[in-house]
């Protein structure tokens, strides 16, 4: 699948769309093309092409060994890719370190919990938001100008993330669940556009994945543009504008969530398997 057909579906569906509604349309937040990951002449990623709009969360699903993690470490510069291409906002990424992807706008969780342990929660912010005002050339001078700024942004980003009144305590000492939502706030205080989220509910206490669920909803509501994996089918149904199914690395279906559920193929594809 290229862009042009992944970005087509993508945008093309509403009333009225056509050949100049989709002409005139914005580049995709996020698209790949034909990516392809191999070990030993094995395809872990099999060719895979899907665009996301400017705002909109596509969840992906599909069992253990489907190539999800893969697929995200390709998104994010931590592999490259044998063939295939990667585009943020129109521009080609796909040789791109992660570092110069995070200067794009891309940012990323992990299945495990990535945060400083010994520094306090408020710090763990602080220094994204530091980060992302300063630009890759901050100078010193520069990092002690951007502190009120940086603060501002990190306190901004716990408030929004239910942790302001945690912001002193050591990252290291939360609960898994307020690790999650540290994450979350480290990606918000860096001003990221395109939020990577890699299976933000595993570990989480079955009572902590509601709370969660609405923190993500929430900042998809104030514009931002997900692609999440994740396990917990009853989250992705309750968050995705769209759900992509990988299957033996190749992308199996990817459409509104009702269209993937009832697809005769995914369903014979995972019998006996739980997405």
């Amino acid at each position: 699948m290229t862009v042009a057909d992944a970005r087509a579906g993508t945008l093309g569906a509403g009333a009225g769309a056509g050949t100049a509604a989709t002409a005139a349309a914005p580049a995709p937040a996020l698209a790949v093309e034909e990516l392809t990951w191999r070990v030993g002449g094995r395809a872990v990623v099999d060719r895979v092409g899907f665009a996301v709009a400017p705002g909109e969360l596509l969840a992906v699903i599909g069992p253990n060994g489907a190539g999800k993690t893969t697929l995200f470490n390709l998104v994010s510069g931590l592999l490259r890719p044998d063939s295939g291409r990667i585009m943020l906002a129109g521009r080609e990424v796909t040789r791109l370190p992660t570092h110069r992807r995070v200067r794009h706008g891309l940012g990323r969780t992990f299945q495990t919990s990535s945060v400083f342990p010994e520094m306090t929660v408020a710090q763990n912010a602080q220094l994204a938001a530091q980060a992302a005002i300063a630009g890759p050339y901050g100078s010193l001078k520069v990092w002690t100008r951007i502190g009120r700024p940086a603060r501002e942004r990190a306190a901004e980003a716990l408030e929004r993330t239910r942790l302001a009144r945690r912001a002193d305590a050591r990252a290291g000492a939360l609960s898994h669940g307020e690790k999650r939502k540290l994450e979350l706030a480290i990606l918000l205080a860096g001003r990221h556009r395109v939020l990577l989220l890699d299976e933000p509910m595993a570990g989480m206490a079955a009572e902590e994945v509601p709370e969660l669920t609405e923190l993500i909803r929430e900042v998809h509501r104030d514009g931002a543009t997900i692609l999440m994996v994740e396990h917990h089918m009853e989250v992705v149904l309750g968050l995705a504008q769209r759900v992509a199914v990988l299957h033996h690395g190749a992308l199996l279906a990817c459409d509104r969530p009702a269209a993937v559920v009832d697809d005769p193929a995914v369903r014979e594809a995972y019998l006996g398997e739980p997405l």
